[in-house]
């Protein structure tokens, strides 16, 4: 069962750091394309990390494995309704304002399952995660920053986070959504409860919200008919996966 919390949580990673890495060169100004390349490289190596314990778990839980898993072929070769990924962060990056949100929305998030985290019995996982940890606290205060600069900012800038808030807010219950898997993770002390931090996380939202001068939806938007953590995903994770496996498919045998 902790195989499947290591890939979830290796594919929240991996797929928004892939997401973030497509600002490579295209960001506003200079400094802060560097700074979503960085955190696009956070990511991917906490999904490195996470992929890694999860290929171990998998060795070890199957007798002589035909073909072993690695890092590599979890990240490469296995299809969309295989990843466990929260749908949120295979949304696509929008304009800025869009990918800064979502970023907000998930480091916000990151940081508190965490936290919780590295209180695993699990002491890979919890290892994991204090490391992990440090780079989050940057994601997280870099994102809040960017929300508040862009919500009280301009006309412009403002009616874009407003837009931003239209399109994503519908994808943050999930993040709260209990799976199978985390709820046994959980109830055996591996994982993390995240009905723990979720008071936690609106608390942050509504403070930088506050801040930036931008409403709080007051309704329930989780109309999606789709579960990422469960392998239901939108067209969009289908459309990375094209491009981010294509060179492993097409020369079998690469490695990062």
């Amino acid at each position: 069962m902790n195989h499947q919390l290591a890939l979830h949580l290796a594919d929240n990673a991996l797929i928004l750091g892939h997401r973030n890495s497509e600002w490579t060169g295209h960001g506003p100004v200079l400094e802060q394309d560097i700074a979503i390349s960085n955190i696009a490289l956070d990511l991917i190596g906490q999904a490195r990390n996470f992929y890694q314990y999860a290929a171990q778990l998998i060795n070890q839980s199957t007798q002589q494995p035909n073909i072993p898993s690695t890092e590599d072929s979890l990240a490469y070769l296995r299809e969309s309704h295989e990843f466990k990924n929260c749908l949120l962060v295979e949304q696509p990056n929008g304009d800025w304002a869009k990918t800064i949100l979502r970023q907000f929305f998930f480091s916000a998030y990151q940081f508190y399952y965490y936290q919780e985290l590295q209180k695993s019995k699990d002491s890979t996982l919890a290892a994991i995660a204090e490391k992990s940890l440090k780079e989050v606290t940057y994601h997280l205060r870099w994102s809040s920053e960017w929300v508040i600069r862009l919500g009280d900012g301009t006309d412009e800038s403002r009616s874009r986070m407003l837009k931003a808030i239209d399109e994503l807010w519908m994808y943050t219950d999930e993040l709260f959504e209990n799976t199978s898997y985390e709820h046994k993770a959980a109830s055996e002390g591996f994982g993390v409860d995240i009905s723990l931090f979720k008071n936690d996380w609106d608390k942050k939202v509504k403070e930088v919200f506050e801040e930036a001068t931008l409403p709080i939806p007051t309704k329930e938007l989780n109309n999606v008919n789709w579960f990422g953590k469960e392998g239901k995903h939108s067209e969009h994770l289908g459309n990375i996966l094209a491009e981010m496996q294509f060179l492993q498919r097409a020369y079998p045998g690469c490695e990062w």
